[in-house]
Parts: structure tokens; sequence; C-alpha cells
């Protein structure tokens, strides 16, 4: 692993998985950057480890465009972890017109990752995207023409395609952009977090109840995930494209054996994004 002290920018770092690897890439020796939504837990994790931080909320992509520039004063970025997400409670509309999951989960991340490509590109950051096992158990049948989850209408579902697209658009920002970044996207495993905390049914019973105690981990347990990308080198501790979990390759379920759907995923992205990346 490179122990060269890195300049690292976590999203949805506040709590939860995002918090527990500032933690331990603080005790590395990194400089952490935090960013969170909510202005008061955002500001006290930054504090524990005296951080500066950032606050943004992806359901309003305005957001993400002065955060972008903000980051912009920092001398480096070696790494930007595309963390922040969550499981909506129900399908809805993003003031920007799109589906909240769809933004939240995605279209957030990408934007920030393009608007800051150049200043990444300086040193040839890694860029990383928290994917999550649903992309396996509600994402296989991935229609890419119902971005908007208007057919597709289930909270889990949603939240699956989220997360398939993230592995989809770390594929395709390798074979983009991989002169310039490396980007690779891991699998966090079940861990207990706020995660899924106003959802109703199946979910809410699963995550927050004795129930979860037989088949979750620690958020510090799933942070090692993140981390290890985070400090490791591209092409020697993991392969830049790809989807782990942990050291393992994660393998999808959902087939795009030519790459072809993830590049027009990819290509109706960019068209969605680019009034904002003008």
């Amino acid at each position: 692993m490179n122990q060269i002290a890195k300049t690292i920018v976590i999203t949805g770092a506040s709590d939860g998985i995002g918090k527990a690897a500032a933690k331990q890439l603080a005790a590395l020796g990194h400089k952490v950057v935090i960013v969170g939504r909510n202005p008061e837990k955002t500001k006290k994790a930054a504090e524990e480890l005296g951080a500066p931080y950032h606050l943004c909320d992806y359901s309003d992509l305005s957001q993400v465009v002065r955060l972008a520039n903000e980051l912009y004063s920092y001398e480096r970025i070696d790494v930007l972890a595309n963390n922040a997400g969550g499981l909506q409670t129900a399908l809805e509309k993003t003031k920007d017109g799109f589906d909240k999951t769809f933004q939240v989960n995605l279209l957030g991340g990408l934007l920030l990752t393009l608007l800051l490509l150049d200043k990444l590109a300086e040193s040839h950051a890694t860029v990383i995207q928290t994917s999550s096992i649903a992309s396996n158990l509600y994402g296989t049948d991935f229609d890419r023409t119902d971005l908007q989850n208007e057919r597709a209408r289930s909270v889990r579902k949603a939240y699956g395609y989220s997360k398939l697209e993230d592995a989809l658009m770390t594929r395709e920002l390798q074979k983009r952009y991989g002169d310039r970044i490396a980007a690779v996207a891991f699998e966090p495993g079940v861990a207990k977090t706020n995660f899924a905390w106003d959802a109703k049914g199946f979910l809410r019973f699963a995550y927050h109840s004795p129930l979860r105690h037989l088949f979750t981990i620690s958020p510090e347990t799933s942070a090692k995930r993140l981390t290890r990308l985070a400090v490791g080198t591209p092409g020697t501790d993991f392969i830049p494209g790809e989807l782990y979990s942990y050291e393992k390759l994660y393998k999808l379920k959902f087939r795009d054996p030519d790459g072809e759907i993830a590049k027009a995923f990819f290509d109706d992205c960019l068209s969605l994004l680019r009034p904002y990346l003008a």
C-alpha cells in the first residue's frame, strides 16, 4: 500500500461508513476533507478529526456545482470517494426534475467527478464509488430507458438500479478517462448504520430490528473496504474499472459483456448533466 499522505475527499462522511473511513484515513496520516448534508453532524464529524468540511445536499445539483468550486481551492485531490447516497423512502422528483434516488445516489457524484476532472487529473486521483449488494438483489433487470423510475415503481428497485449504475459508471469512467484518473467501486457489505431508518415494511424490519445483528457488520469493518482502495495503488492493489468486495472482485449478475449498455447509460447521464457542466 502507498503510505504517502494524500488529500482525500469523502462525501457522505458525517455518519456511517463515510465517517468511519474518514477516521481510519486520518489515523493513517492522510488529510481528509469531510462532505455532508446535515450541518450539525458534518461540523461535528470534521471537528472530531480536525478536518475541513463542506456542506452539500445532492438533491440540489446547484449545491454540487458550488461544492466543486469550493474543492478547487485545495492544492491537490488524490482521492474522491463518492459515498453520499441512501435509500429514499418514496419515489419522488427533486427540484432539478430528476428521480431523487437516481440523482442522490448516482447523478450528483458523477456531476462532482466531471466538474473536478481537471483537478483530479493533476494527481491522477483515484475516484471511488460506493455500490451495494442491492445491485444484484434488485438491479438485474435494469432498464436504461427508465432512469427516472417511472415504470419501476418500487423503492427497492430504484435503489438497486442506482447502485448498479454506480458500478456501470465506474467502468465507463475508467474507459473514458483512465489516462487521467483511476476509477474503482466497492460493495460495502450490510453495515449497522442509519441506512433505511425511515423505510417501511421489510427493509425497516431487516435493518432496524434485532434481526440485523445476524447479518450486519460494523461501520468500521465496512469502511475498511473504502480505506483499502483510498490508500491503494491502482494496478497494484486494485484493478481500475472494477467492483470489489474488500479484496475480492464482486461479480455483477447484470450482463453487459460488450459494455454497450454502460456506454449508452453514461451518454444519457451526460445529456442530463449538460446544463450543469456548461
